[in-house]
């Protein structure tokens, strides 16, 4: 009989639960003026995410070059990507002010949830309610701000509340149904979205990794061979999610901007 997998690793299975979501600090904790503050595993990685992603900038447009090197022609693509893609599909050139803002969204978010496949980290950021929640707010101020801006508050709200065209009756109904979409709801739907889906990626790969171990030491063994295949195949999946709810999370706070800019609905 070959050897267990688990009994070389020494390590019980254990099935994923909400528990794998909760980390002890690595350093700390220490108390400064009676507030505690330490580092866990998560701040780590949101240090690790924060640093990659002023890195990746500096490294491509410190110096850059009017024939630009493999890195910098990446990350051109790459804003090329959401200034084409985002910024000119879903407000028009009118938005171009805001591609910074959306670039640093887009490559954020894609960076904090492509740590869940990168060997030794394999948790995405993302998945921790708290910083899709920021985020989410963060673009809830600069679409309400542009609709300020642009139309004054009464104005903003007029053209929140009473879209044009519904009979007088419906506005009944139709008034608060679009306070609350636009102005409650929204930054709800981005955060829950986001956090969402990453947490279910991460618990799926979890599952399948966890449970290939748990199969392989049993008979029909390629079940676990089996198990282990999709596992795989799961990890390029959830590079494209990675990637496809940055883009998501963009686009819609470039819709968001792009209603509140508009005349009318």
């Amino acid at each position: 009989m070959p050897t267990s997998i688990l009994a070389l690793l020494g390590v019980p299975f254990h099935p994923p639960s909400t528990e794998d979501f909760v980390f002890d600090y690595v350093i700390g904790p220490f108390k400064i003026f009676g507030i505690e503050f330490g580092l866990n595993y998560i701040m780590i990685l949101l240090l690790i995410t924060v640093a990659s992603f002023v890195l990746m900038f500096l490294v491509a447009f410190r110096r850059p070059q009017i024939v630009p090197g493999k890195f910098q022609s990446l990350m051109e693509a790459g804003i090329e990507f959401v200034r084409n893609q985002v910024v000119m599909q879903m407000i028009g050139p009118q938005g171009l002010p805001f591609l910074a803002f959306l670039s640093t969204l887009f490559f954020f978010i894609f960076l904090g949830n492509i740590l869940e496949v990168i060997p030794g980290v394999n948790f995405p950021l993302n998945s921790r309610l708290a910083f899709p929640l920021v985020m989410a707010l963060t673009s809830w101020v600069v679409y309400n701000t542009v609709g300020i801006r642009q139309h004054g508050l009464v104005g903003y709200l007029k053209m929140v509340m009473f879209p044009p065209g519904a009979p007088l009756w419906l506005y009944v109904i139709l008034t608060p149904i679009e306070f609350f979409s636009v102005i409650i709801v929204r930054p709800i739907t981005l955060t829950i979205r986001l956090t969402a889906n990453m947490m279910a990626g991460h618990f799926l790969l979890t599952v399948f990794f966890l449970g290939s171990l748990a199969l392989l030491t049993g008979f029909p063994y390629f079940v676990g061979v089996l198990s282990f295949g999709l596992a795989v195949v799961l990890v390029a999946f959830e590079i494209f999610v990675a990637a496809l709810q940055a883009f998501i999370f963009a686009v819609l706070t470039a819709s968001y901007i792009a209603g509140a800019m508009a005349e009318e609905h």
